[in-house]
Formats: structure tokens, sequence, C-alpha cells
């Protein structure tokens, strides 16, 4: 392309600071490799064959359609495209959901796809950019920005209580139904300390769900005790929605939550760091 647009070889070769021979020497092996002649060569001029006309033609077909390629994924450095953000239902609806108007108008390019699931998935099998979950990240090929650490609160609502009775101490939750978790969690049970020893309490489970908010509004409807974390319950125990069983009994118990994602393949794509970033400033827990 550079020979034909320039009108020879001496042309060419100046701008890649080639000689002339060493360009005639790729056209020449290119004509081999190709089977054809691509260009009439005499001492005065060089003119395009049938077949140079063709295979230039196709050329600049080719290499504009890897520039607009190049061109697309270069908008990368612009937060534009794609997001398969998987997160927990608790996250989404009360920490995601209200900020999603304010990411939104400040992304309008970046087309969020939101899928709600507590349970452990293989992000890159599911095609997923970014994961929010709490607890510990145990994946090397991971990588995760923490976005805040919550505690975690026994409640129930004031119905149960009244219905079964409120446990004056850990011994008492042998009375009692937990509503759980539909699948194996890092965690299982409850901790306590009684006497000034860690007890480990554990009730029998009467009812589980698939996910946190699931669990949220079978407590509120009186169907048992359950362990949720501060952030989704507040407004339910300010309102006397919910009350916190046993507050002076319990070990240190938090969870962290990290927005994690894939540290393979090179710089993440500026629409996943926008993603992060504001997670990190709007979307931490506590």
């Amino acid at each position: 392309m550079k020979v034909v647009e320039s009108g020879g070889f001496s042309h060419a070769a100046r701008q890649p600071g080639m000689s002339q021979s060493a360009v005639s020497k790729l056209i020449s092996r290119l004509e081999t490799r190709l089977g054809a002649r691509l260009f009439n060569r005499s001492t005065r001029s060089l003119v395009l064959t049938a077949e140079g006309c063709a295979f230039y033609e196709r050329a600049v077909t080719v290499l504009s359609d890897i520039d607009e390629a190049e061109r697309q994924v270069g908008r990368g450095e612009q937060p534009i495209g794609r997001i398969r953000l998987n997160t927990s239902a608790s996250y989404a609806t009360h920490i995601l959901e209200p900020l999603l108007p304010a990411f939104c108008s400040q992304y309008p390019e970046i087309m969020l796809d939101i899928v709600l699931t507590d349970a452990l998935i293989d992000l890159l099998a599911e095609r997923t950019d970014v994961v929010v979950r709490a607890g510990p990240l145990k994946d090397s090929s991971l990588i995760a920005r923490k976005l805040g650490e919550t505690p975690m609160l026994i409640v129930a609502s004031p119905d149960y209580l009244q219905q079964v009775g409120e446990p004056a101490s850990v011994i008492d939750f042998d009375q009692h139904k937990r509503i759980g978790f539909g699948y194996p969690r890092q965690i299982e049970g409850w901790r306590f300390i009684s006497d000034g020893e860690p007890v480990h309490a554990n009730p029998a489970i009467g009812v589980q769900a698939s996910d946190g908010e699931a669990i949220r509004r079978l407590t509120l409807k009186g169907l048992g005790l359950a362990r949720l974390a501060a952030f989704t319950v507040r407004d339910d125990i300010a309102a006397g929605r919910l009350k916190v069983v046993l507050e002076d009994h319990y070990a240190e118990d938090s969870e962290a939550f990290h927005a994690v994602y894939t540290g393979q393949g090179g710089p993440l794509p500026a629409r996943v760091r926008a993603l992060l970033n504001f997670l990190a400033e709007h979307g931490t827990v506590k």
C-alpha cells in the first residue's frame, strides 16, 4: 500500500526508514507468496497490474477494518459498553439500587447487566466482569476491592418473639427456629460470648432461602430468627419491624464486602474501572 500510495519504492522506503532495495525485496517476496505479479516495473515507471489493483483495493478494506477494530477497542479508554455485574440481592436492594441513577447519569454509555445471586460463581464461565460478595477472598487469580465491613445482627420480628419468647441466653436458642441459607456458608451457626467464653449456637433451621434479602423478608413475616447484615435491617430495627436479640452476648461478628474481578489478561477496560471506582466511593457498607 505504501508503494502504491507514494508512487515508487524509494518514496515508500522513506517513512519507515528502510532502503529502496529492502522495499523491493519485500514486494518480490509478497509476489512470490501470492503467485502473482503486483507491479509492472521499468526504469522509469511502476504500474499496478490487474492483480495488483485487486490486491490493493482489498488491502485498503482489510486495514481499514483493522483500524476500526482498534478504534473500537481503544474506546475502552472511555467508559463505554456492557458490564455484567453479579451481586447479592441484599447489596443490590439496600446499596446498589439507590446509586444507579447517579451512576447511569455519570456514565450514560455504560449498559449494566445485573444478575442477583448469593451463590459463588465462576467469573469467566459466567462472562461476568465484577462480582460483589461478602467474606474473604480465596481464589488467588481474582482481585478484590474492599467495599467496607458490616456488623452481623441476630434479629426477629416482635410477633415472633411474643409468640415464642425472647431468648435471655444462648441456651434459649434450643427453643427457637432460624431462617437459614439454602447453600453451604463459610461460617455455619452463630458466635456468642457466654460467661466470658466463646459459644457456638446453631438453632434448627425452620425455613431456608437462597439469598439474604429473601431471608430478611421471611424474618419480617415472623418465621424465625435470622443472622443478617446490619445495613440491610437498620431501617427495620428503627421502625420497630425487627428487634435485635442477645446483642450484649455477641462475639466479634462482621463481614467484609468486596468487589471481585479477574486480574489476568491485561489492563482493565475503562468501563470496569469506572464501576469499581464508583462502588469504592459510593457503594460501601457499614
